[in-house]
């Protein structure tokens, strides 16, 4: 799915130009497919465990939803079975799987007209994803469709008038060369919520929307960009702010959890970083909101941090922190799910106390639900609590107590 690489944060302030602290790379963007093959650091047996069918439908998320990424190639291919095994055997108890991921292509064949329109059925990743959703749900594993909204080259190639043009003529492209569509245009919007729908009717009980952004572009590269479908005298967060309503209307009907994946920034940035998003208006929108805190995209001196992707605790624990603050004062807001960090990028490389240490600081704040990622969606078993009759009830590994713990 995200093509990782590592994001900077700089000390927050109001005085900075949107995204000037980051450095050449972007916070959560997409890897290259992983491969269908197993991932050789773990092999779980084949399944095993007796089940029934049919199992009771899962209409509701786990009061403590503990999540793992699955990409569409891992829920295609064989891994999908490992995961299972190791749901069976832990705490985990959800998968948030790709529908569309940033390709624009689909794991399934949708019927959907602008996705049949634009060729989004060329590139199927699971032809039998109802009998995966069925296996899921005999385990008793809670399925979340992912669905990326405004990076689509796909989209953008096919319906150039929905998509990001550039000042010279035709699409314009962010540094990686991937187009995108432009996310004032209502279209894009109302296409993935129309997938969304089609998606809870194949059986996903909750709907995730990652993207729902504009690019993270230096200034320099977006003097170029033209975004044909911006309202007069309309902000990007005010894009953002009016898409997300409209997303959220289309699927409340659903009956399912209206879903985002925000910047882990937004939870301490004071403006909206040029992308649109902005902590306020995302938590009175959404029912979930999902801040990707992972500590390898935050620079040193971030909460006084020489080496954040060496303190994971002290990370997540700032950051959930300043994310309740700010949530406090708002009164009914949507409920805090933090993506955690379960890949190594630079140094050091992580391991199971580590991505326990960001459970634990998630936690001891009260956020009892989180969703892991790993881009190829591999998984050290280490990592998990046991399951147990109440359901990850057994205490976690333990790992070094963290100085200057607040």
């Amino acid at each position: 799915m995200h093509r990782f690489v590592a994001i900077g944060i700089l000390a927050i302030s109001p005085h900075l130009a949107p995204l000037q602290a980051q450095q050449s790379h972007r916070w959560g963007d997409e890897l290259p497919p992983a491969p269908a093959a197993p991932d050789p650091l773990f092999t779980i047996p084949g399944l095993d465990t007796p089940v029934r069918w049919p199992a009771p439908p899962l209409h509701r998320p786990p009061a403590s939803m503990r999540a793992l990424y699955v990409n569409a190639w891992a829920f295609g291919g064989r891994r999908f079975h490992e995961l299972v095994r190791l749901a069976d055997q832990t705490e985990v108890n959800a998968f948030v799987i790709d529908v569309k991921d940033d390709t624009g292509f689909l794991t399934y064949r949708s019927e959907v007209p602008t996705a049949v329109e634009i060729g989004a059925n060329q590139q199927l990743r699971a032809r039998d994803t109802r009998e995966r959703l069925r296996i899921m749900r005999e385990h008793g594993i809670f399925p979340v469709a992912r669905i990326v909204v405004a990076k689509d080259p796909l989209l953008a190639a096919k319906k150039p008038g929905w998509a990001v043009r550039h000042v010279d003529g035709g699409l314009w492209r962010d540094r990686l060369d991937f187009a995108w569509v432009d996310a004032f245009n209502d279209s894009v919007w109302v296409y993935a919520a129309e997938l969304a729908a089609e998606a809870v009717r194949m059986g996903f009980a909750e709907v995730q929307y990652d993207y729902v952004r504009f690019p993270d572009e230096p200034e320099s590269r977006l003097a170029s960009a033209l975004f044909p479908g911006r309202l007069p005298g309309e902000t990007k967060r005010q894009g953002v702010t009016r898409n997300l309503r409209l997303l959220r209307e289309r699927t409340r009907p659903l009956d399912v959890p209206f879903t985002i994946d925000v910047f882990g920034l937004t939870t301490s940035a004071r403006g909206d970083m040029g992308i649109g998003q902005y902590w306020e208006d995302l938590v009175t929108t959404a029912d979930v909101v999902l801040p990707m805190v992972y500590p390898s995209h935050y620079v040193r001196g971030i909460y006084n941090l020489k080496h954040p992707n060496s303190e994971p605790y002290q990370v997540i624990r700032r950051a959930m922190q300043d994310a309740l603050r700010r949530s406090a004062p708002l009164g009914e807001t949507a409920e805090i799910r933090p993506y955690l960090q379960a890949f190594t990028l630079g140094q050091p490389r992580y391991t199971p106390a580590m991505v326990r240490e960001q459970i634990r600081a998630a936690e001891e704040l009260g956020l009892r639900s989180w969703v892991l990622w790993n881009p190829r969606s591999a998984y050290d078993p280490g990592i998990f609590r046991p399951k147990t009759p109440t359901m990850g009830a057994a205490s976690p590994p333990q790992a070094s107590p963290q100085p200057g713990t607040n």
